[in-house]
């Protein structure tokens, strides 16, 4: 697969949207400033309270909540946006800003087949719709269906050259497609033109300018991007991890079990519990690393059967930590009938591997590397697997 160049056409198709410089923002839970999107919440109340029986307050506040969301990693605020969106659909029902709002919040619970379901229905009642092809990429690339994913982006970069919804999907399909130099030229442009007031949304971008220094093998410049997301945004959840991962090339690894520590104090979900265990191993904290590991376990398991979990994670804990890769495997065949995006299968053919399942092992390695990355963790892996030759 490959995205129109950007060099020669203007654009190209990545997940979200969203950097440069800007002044510091603290969240006001912290006695600060509040963030963009607590000063979006408040100003769609006060709309609200002058206009209670005008919708599209009602549809600002939901948004709004749903950025609060990724701001802070805190489900609880699509819980409150979905409440927005009744209100809103009580007043005017059948808006379609409503309804965008909705695959929106699909989208941020992972609920993603459903989510694409209803963009894809929401592109064909209004073709012309920017924010609805732009979610129709998110949902595709999250189920694996790229060829859709960059269909829509490119579609997005046709109707409006340059916009940054489009720059950043494009950015992620480029990485995904085995080309972070061209990801990065695309989040570059992107970042000039995102107003220097929302910092959370520029944090967003340089915390994924860090991933992609990282892959091409540039950790100072990664290094750089990561602190600068964090000056921009302090104690952000993304950063503190891009900022991890910088330390583990760098080979400290009690800094990055410090700073996956902070992420999971300010997102404490079992993906990132599994993430400061792994750290805290490397790091040859065992008997912290084993606690958290049990701990992550109960957690992860408690939301095996909803969309929004940890269940790759979990499978990577039986596979190289419990020493349990049947259970690996049973529960990646569940996700893998579900999805079937890069990740999803990276990890499926890993547990098959190490269950000693070789030939299926292959099959799906083989698959994951057909659509173009790069990413050295999930190309070592794959590499272990396709030169394994005997059942084990």
């Amino acid at each position: 697969m490959a995205i129109t160049s950007f060099g020669k056409l203007f654009g190209i198709v990545a997940l979200a949207a969203l950097v440069g410089t800007g002044s510091q923002v603290l969240g006001s839970e912290g006695g600060a400033e509040p963030t963009p999107a607590e000063q979006k919440i408040q100003m769609a109340r006060v709309r609200i309270e002058r206009s209670p029986n005008r919708y599209e307050g009602h549809n600002d506040l939901a948004m709004a909540l749903a950025k609060r969301a990724r701001e802070t990693a805190n489900p609880d605020f699509y819980v409150q946006a979905e409440a927005a969106l009744r209100d809103s659909r009580r007043i005017a029902p059948g808006n379609i800003e409503a309804d965008r709002i909705d695959v929106w919040l699909l989208l941020g619970r992972h609920e993603f087949g459903a989510a694409l379901e209803r963009a894809r229905a929401l592109n064909k009642r209004v073709p012309d719709d920017l924010m609805s092809y732009g979610m129709i990429v998110d949902a595709a690339v999250e189920t694996g269906r790229y060829a859709e994913a960059e269909e829509a982006a490119q579609w997005m970069l046709n109707m409006r050259p340059g916009a940054v919804p489009g720059l950043t999907r494009a950015a992620y399909l480029r990485e995904l497609f085995g080309d972070p130099e061209g990801a990065l030229e695309l989040m570059q442009t992107a970042i000039d033109q995102i107003h220097p007031r929302e910092a959370e949304e520029r944090a967003w971008v340089l915390t994924h300018m860090s991933h992609l220094e990282l892959v091409i093998g540039r950790v100072d410049r990664a290094q750089q991007a990561a602190e600068g997301a964090l000056r921009l945004f302090p104690g952000y959840h993304y950063a503190l991890a891009a900022l991890a991962a910088v330390y583990e090339q760098k080979g400290d690894h009690a800094r990055e079990a410090a700073l996956l520590g902070e992420r999971y104090t300010a997102a404490p979900h079992p993906e990132n519990l599994f993430m400061w265990a792994a750290a805290l191993g490397r790091a040859g904290q065992t008997k912290d690393r084993d606690e958290k590991l049990r701990e992550f376990e109960q957690q992860a398991r408690r939301e095996m059967t909803i969309a929004d979990n940890a269940n790759r994670e979990l499978a990577l804990y039986y596979a190289d930590y419990a020493g349990r890769p049947a259970e690996a495997v049973a529960i990646m065949e569940r996700e893998a009938a579900q999805r079937r995006d890069l990740h999803t299968l990276d990890t499926y053919a890993w547990s098959l591997y190490k269950a000693g399942k070789l030939q299926d092992a292959r099959r799906v390695a083989t698959e994951a590397l057909s659509v173009g990355t790069i990413d050295p963790a999930i190309r070592r892996r794959a590499g272990t697997i396709l030169a394994s030759r005997e059942n084990r």
